[in-house]
C-alpha cells in the first residue's frame, strides 16, 4: 500500500436529487437547506485545519463548489477535474429505486456498484485510475471536497482496501473523513458544534 500525504475528505452537502433518491453522476443539483447546514457544520470542523493553510482541491461540479464556498470561505482552492463524480451513463437522472427494480442483479448492490454497472458509464478501472493519479500527485497534506462514490474509492485507496470493502464504506454528509498513514477516522459535530473523532478506524 502506498502511503499518501494526510487528506481531509469532505463529501458535498445533501442536494435535492440526493433527497429524492435520484442518480446524479455528472449532472447538477443544488444543495438543499439541510445540505447547506451540513456544509456549515463541516466549516466549523475545518476552522483549525484551515488555519494551517493546507492545499485545497475541489471537484468542478456545482454541488461541490457550493459546499466549498461555505466550508472554505476566502481560503483559496484549486478546481480539480480528476475529482468529478463517477459517471453513471444512461442511469443519470433516474431514481435509484427504479434502476434497482428494473435491472436484474442490482437489488442488493451498493451505490458504488450500481454506478459502475451503468450502461455507458465510467466503470471501475477508469475511476480507480484517475483517483489513484490524483492521490499520487499530492505532495503535502490537503483538503479535498468532492463526492460520495469517488470518495469511497479515494478513501479505500488511502487505506489499502479492496473494491468490495470500498463499496461498504459509510458515505455520510456533514462530516470530515481524515485519512492518514493508511487509516481513516471520522470527525462529526456533536450537539455543541465541536468535532468528535469516531472511535472506529479502518486499517
Amino acid at each position: 500500500m502506498i502511503l499518501h500525504p494526510k487528506v481531509w475528505f469532505l463529501r458535498h452537502g445533501e442536494t435535492f436529487w440526493n433527497a429524492e433518491g435520484r442518480i446524479q453522476g455528472r449532472l447538477e443539483s443544488p444543495l438543499t437547506a439541510r445540505g447547506e447546514a451540513q456544509a456549515r457544520a463541516q466549516a466549523r470542523l475545518m476552522e483549525p485545519i484551515l488555519a494551517q493553510k493546507p492545499d485545497c482541491f475541489v471537484s468542478p461540479l456545482g454541488r461541490a463548489q457550493q459546499t466549498a464556498r461555505i466550508v472554505l470561505g476566502d481560503h483559496p482552492y484549486r478546481t480539480e477535474s480528476r475529482l468529478v463524480e463517477a459517471h453513471a451513463g444512461a442511469w443519470q437522472g433516474l431514481l435509484r429505486a427504479d434502476v434497482r427494480r428494473d435491472t436484474p442483479g442490482l437489488e442488493g448492490a451498493s451505490s458504488l456498484e450500481l454506478f459502475l454497472a451503468a450502461p455507458g458509464g465510467e466503470g471501475y478501472e477508469a475511476l480507480h485510475a484517475r483517483v489513484a493519479d490524483f492521490l499520487d500527485c499530492l505532495s503535502a497534506p490537503a483538503i479535498v471536497i468532492a463526492h460520495g462514490l469517488l470518495g469511497q474509492v479515494l478513501r479505500g485507496l488511502s487505506c489499502g482496501l479492496a473494491r468490495a470493502e470500498m463499496s461498504a464504506l459509510p458515505n455520510a454528509q456533514g462530516c470530515v473523513y481524515v485519512l492518514e498513514q493508511g487509516r481513516e477516522t471520522c470527525l462529526a459535530p456533536d450537539r455543541g458544534g465541536r468535532g468528535l473523532a469516531s472511535p472506529q478506524a479502518l486499517g
